[in-house]
């Protein structure tokens, strides 16, 4: 039987590293939570492969792998990924994460530049090539589904990566994934590296090229698609494109130019020019919800001009468009915008709707809610009924998505007044409930009605900490639209994101603090919980020598 780990060469498998490269974006820390929310709606994407995380990383990311495998890995959903480096310690980790998982990869790398092997491994090419081939043969002892990773391969002399590629194959990979781990190359490079790959190993029809990319030179989407049309078939990037530095290859980018273009693409895939079946597994409805979904969760946001998912994406200003876009939208949209799941507002539910009409509208816009959350969701959406005229759609997705990835609620915000003009000095008091039980009330002012919020909170937490970004967008059109606000917080180096949406800026302002607020004396707690436990491991290994 066909599986995404073997598929048919006319298909391009999508292994999407949102979980894992994307979450090392700067600022974009997910907890376990968030991460089991995002491979939730991957599956309903229809993603191939969840690479979810790098197991023995830290304890946290071995949990997340192990609860989407045990949740999101089951028969029929995606294969759940392990990130491992070439030891035998990463390997067993990512192995005993990923148990639960119907069906299980570990992808081992290391790397294979000059440049690397000199100054990072500090080792040999022979040694390397010893290394890779013995990692992925115990791998391959552990999971049918093994791949392996000749890291900063854009880099590497061709002839050293054809032979380690070899070796890892006759140990047992079945994926060999070329990365451009710095974003260096151009497509033309790139193209002629797969080509390379396909005309000098000999055993690569034994295996599936993947390739992965990072985006330093804006090229990473383009060196793919040249990738695909020299014999790659996996693609491996994330939503929104977020990943280290300049971030990945954009999934929705790849998949809706495989789509747009596939009469371009079928030759190179061997299909008949005119053939509509689509390449990818991926339904697109899924995407524009999807990008929303891990822009709220990790607090980067999606520039409006960006491909397929930006505010801009499908509008236009210019008055030849509109007229053009009028008449026929083919004169000036290559796409429809209902093809990603954009679809127009509608009026969906009202004031007087109940909570078995609320659960079935949420369910079919893709949201499976546990009945605590549900509950939450439901006051959230009487209250907003009684403050709209129309509820629609995207309004219902604002409430759900605050919802659900609202951080422990440690501090809880109980008021927030504001007293601010032209001629006055912008005031605000707010009453806030710590993690005590204590209800707290203080006030400050502020150069703007947010900034007092914000000075007023602080005075009351006494958690130092660095606002480095805010921003507030409008969920739908008109004077009483859904407002949501995303900060980021930072706090020695470490970066926390809040996220809240409401009618009223300045309360989604201080709700989306707070919640930046909870993650950061979150974290703070754990931090102080470890140091308590490698102290009181410290003595009792002294007593242990004492004795």
């Amino acid at each position: 039987m066909e599986t995404p780990s073997q598929p048919s060469h006319d298909r391009i498998i999508i292994f999407d590293t949102t979980l894992r490269d994307g979450e090392q974006a700067p600022g974009a820390a997910l907890n376990i939570d968030e991460k089991l929310t995002i491979a939730r709606q991957l599956a309903r994407l229809g993603v191939d492969v969840i690479e979810a995380g790098f197991p023995y990383s830290s304890p946290g990311d071995f949990e997340a792998v192990q609860k989407i495998a045990e949740v999101v890995g089951v028969e029929g959903g995606p294969i759940i990924c392990g990130l491992a480096r070439t030891t035998h310690n990463d390997i067993k980790a990512a192995a005993d994460a990923l148990k639960p998982a119907a069906r299980s990869r570990i992808h081992t790398f290391i790397a294979t530049s000059d440049i690397h092997l000199q100054y990072k491994l500090k080792k040999s090419r022979a040694e390397v090539l010893s290394i890779a081939g013995e990692m992925v043969a115990y791998a391959k002892s552990l999971t049918n589904d093994v791949e392996f990773s000749p890291e900063d391969a854009g880099r590497s002399d061709p002839e050293f990566l054809y032979e380690v590629l070899e070796r890892a194959i006759a140990a047992g990979a079945t994926t060999v994934n070329i990365p451009d781990t710095v974003g260096y190359t151009t497509p033309a490079e790139f193209g002629a590296l797969i080509r390379g790959i396909k005309e000098n190993v000999p055993n690569i029809d034994q295996a599936i090229i993947s390739v992965h990319g990072h985006n330093d030179l804006g090229l990473a989407v383009a060196n793919f698609l040249e990738a695909v049309k020299n014999g790659a078939r996996q693609l491996e990037c994330t939503i929104n494109g977020i990943g280290e530095r300049a971030g990945n290859a954009a999934l929705e980018e790849l998949v809706m130019g495989l789509h747009v273009r596939r009469q371009y693409f079928n030759p190179f895939l061997g299909r008949p020019i005119d053939s509509e079946a689509p390449l990818t597994n991926i339904d697109t409805r899924q995407i524009y919800k999807t990008s929303r979904l891990v822009s709220n969760l990790t607090g980067m946001l999606v520039q409006p001009n960006k491909a397929i998912v930006g505010a801009n994406a499908f509008a236009h200003e210019s008055g030849i468009h509109q007229d053009g876009v009028l008449k026929n939208r083919l004169t000036y949209e290559i796409m429809d915008a209902q093809s990603i799941g954009l679809t127009d507002n509608q009026i969906v539910l009202g004031k007087l709707s109940g909570r078995n009409a609320f659960r079935s509208r949420l369910k079919e816009l893709g949201f499976d809610l546990a009945d605590q959350e549900l509950n939450k969701a439901f006051v959230r959406f009487k209250e907003l009924a009684d403050k709209k005229k129309e509820v629609t759609d995207w309004d219902l997705e604002a409430i759900v998505n605050d919802e659900i990835q609202q951080a422990p609620e440690l501090f809880r915000l109980e008021l927030v007044q504001v007293s601010c003009g032209d001629r006055a000095h912008p005031t605000a008091t707010v009453a806030i409930r710590t993690p005590d039980g204590q209800e707290l009330t203080d006030a400050a002012t502020g150069t703007g009605p947010v900034d007092a919020v914000y000075k007023a909170i602080n005075r009351v937490v006494n958690v130092p900490n660095e606002l480095i970004e805010f921003s507030v967008q409008s969920v739908t059109a008109g004077i009483d639209a859904i407002g949501e606000v995303t900060i980021r917080l930072r706090q020695n180096d470490r970066i926390f994101a809040g996220h809240s949406a409401n009618t009223d800026i300045i309360v989604a302002s201080a709700q989306a603090y707070v919640n930046a607020l909870n993650r950061l004396y979150a974290s703070m707690q754990r931090q102080e919980e470890a140091g308590k436990v490698a102290v009181g491991k410290q003595k009792e290994g002294a007593v242990a020598i004492e004795s």
